[in-house]
């Protein structure tokens, strides 16, 4: 039996089943994919400030057969490091686009007589930027690479290395504040040009603050490095 609300859901309403976490009296979390239309299942449309469609879903005493549970030790924590991963992929492709935007646009804009992207401070705001993709791109490919492996539960070590939750809560990091980093500095390079609304960088941005916060943001995951570091010191 399944009770409870869930806000946020990425395109419930258009999927055939829902994958839910749920929570015993006692013990792990579960995991239990129902059909969207299965009694006691309510939908509430909401959307994204990325413009995704999203609905809060609402379980009054929902029934689920024996085999809609998944209640592997270690299932949601194993699902929720890859589903924190792909986020931290969709940060990078947005830091990319964002930066390549943002280049196109100081090489082409004009002041004093000459481009934007000649003077010293514009060029050195961009290689910083640059540099932020790079580890946000070094880090999310550590923590897919351990995901990888033959290490399904997040808190397994190997080699007396962290768990593979801290590669994760290492790539979420970097990808939080350097794709934070990456919007805003294009925000101003662009200067007023920057908050137009049909311009491709406004809806950008939104998307960047969304990825930002979504699965817990950069605060959230230094926390949890720092329990993890506490636990399991390293050699």
């Amino acid at each position: 039996m399944l009770d409870g609300v869930q806000t946020a859901v990425p395109w419930a309403a258009d999927a055939d089943h829902l994958l839910i976490p749920a929570h015993p009296g006692a013990g792990p979390a579960l995991l239990a994919l129902v059909p969207r239309d299965r009694a006691g299942i309510g939908l509430d449309e909401q959307v994204s400030t990325s413009g995704e469609r999203l609905a809060e879903v609402r379980l009054d005493g929902v029934r689920a057969a024996a085999h809609e549970v998944l209640d592997a030790d270690g299932a949601w924590d194993w699902l929720r490091a890859l589903l924190t991963t792909g986020t931290c992929a969709l940060a990078l492709g947005v830091g990319t686009a964002v930066l390549d935007l943002t280049s196109s646009y100081t090489s082409t804009r004009e002041q004093f007589g000459h481009p934007l992207a000649t003077f010293q401070a514009v060029a050195v705001q961009t290689a910083d930027r640059y540099i932020d993709l790079r580890a946000m791109e070094a880090t999310l490919w550590q923590a897919a690479w351990r995901l990888s492996r033959d290490e399904k539960d997040p808190e397994a070590t190997a080699n007396g290395a962290l768990p593979v939750a801290g590669d994760v809560a290492v790539a979420k990091m970097w990808a939080a504040d350097g794709v934070r980093r990456v919007v805003q500095t294009a925000q101003h390079l662009h200067g007023g040009f920057g908050a137009v609304t049909d311009y491709p960088l406004h809806r950008y941005h939104a998307w960047a603050k969304q990825l930002e916060l979504s699965l817990g943001s950069a605060a959230a995951h230094e926390e949890e490095l720092g329990e993890l570091l506490a636990a399991h010191p390293l050699p």
